[in-house]
């Protein structure tokens, strides 16, 4: 099967009066061989149902169609959308492809029961997008994202890191997360300023809750608000006052003079979880 090339992906954008932009995120991969790597890594196999979001012109779809595997695609921009199965249909004739045209924010329900999330992210949605797929369908059990280096780090870190944080362990509620490989800015058009990263995740069971979870990022996110304050302080925010806070933190088994980044996610449910 032939995968799109550079004069392929310049030939569809000048089809559709696209220039890509940097609002939407757009960055077109113009690679066949980074394609199937993506593919390869992701780890899909003929009959699976996989979900991408963003697919754009449809370079990584066909990579994914190769396999055997069937597709539902998440797009926003009505042009890509309508074009998508026009181009599927002209190098890989009757594939499997299902395509949603709609913001992936807002995306609450999918066909089948996709299995595996695969897509080239847009670097300004790229966690928020993965949290929302995440919470929404249990059935997503594997996956691999390309996303901006930083952000991908970011999501794999382990705690005590200086870049772990927030996205680190709110991914950390749903599963597994490692980094699956760099890109190099050259398989794209436009080239971005920025590098690129691939992460792998595997989905283990929910430490909680929905309440739980709810509870937990709550926790989180006053913590990294104020990453450099001891947890007595940042979370006094949430939990009442610095003594309140100390309290609880004290119940969960957790010093607090502790800050946000030397603690799991499992920490943080205990915080949520303990009683004063």
């Amino acid at each position: 099967m032939t995968l799109l090339g550079p004069a392929e992906i310049r030939d569809l954008a000048d089809l559709l009066g696209i220039q890509p932009t940097k609002k939407l995120g757009q960055n077109f991969v113009i690679d066949a061989n980074t394609v199937r790597r993506i593919v390869k890594a992701a780890g899909v196999v003929a009959g699976q149902s996989v979900v991408e979001i963003g697919p754009g012109l449809g370079s990584l779809t066909l990579g994914l169609l190769e396999t055997g595997a069937s597709v539902v695609a998440v797009e926003i921009d009505n042009r890509l959308a309508d074009q998508l199965p026009v181009t599927v249909q002209l190098f890989h004739p009757d594939a499997p492809l299902t395509v949603i045209t709609q913001d992936a924010m807002t995306v609450t329900e999918l066909p089948g029961t996709p299995s595996s999330l695969v897509a080239n992210l847009p670097y300004n949605i790229s966690v928020p997008v993965l949290l929302h797929f995440l919470e929404y369908f249990p059935g997503i059990e594997t996956g691999l994202v390309m996303v901006q280096a930083e952000v991908g780090q970011r999501i794999a870190a382990e705690p005590g890191s200086k870049i772990y944080g927030s996205p680190s362990i709110k991914s950390a509620w749903y599963g597994n997360w490692r980094t699956a490989g760099q890109v190099s800015r050259q398989v794209f058009w436009p080239v971005p300023n920025v590098d690129s990263i691939l992460v792998r995740f595997d989905r283990a069971e929910r430490p909680g809750t929905e309440e739980e979870r709810l509870a937990t990022f709550a926790l989180v996110d006053a913590a990294f608000q104020q990453r450099r304050k001891m947890l007595r302080q940042s979370l006094s925010v949430v939990l009442g006052d610095s003594a309140a806070a100390s309290a609880r933190l004290e119940a969960a088994g957790i010093a607090p003079t502790a800050r946000g980044e030397e603690l799991t996610v499992r920490d943080f449910l205990a915080v949520a979880r303990a009683k004063a």
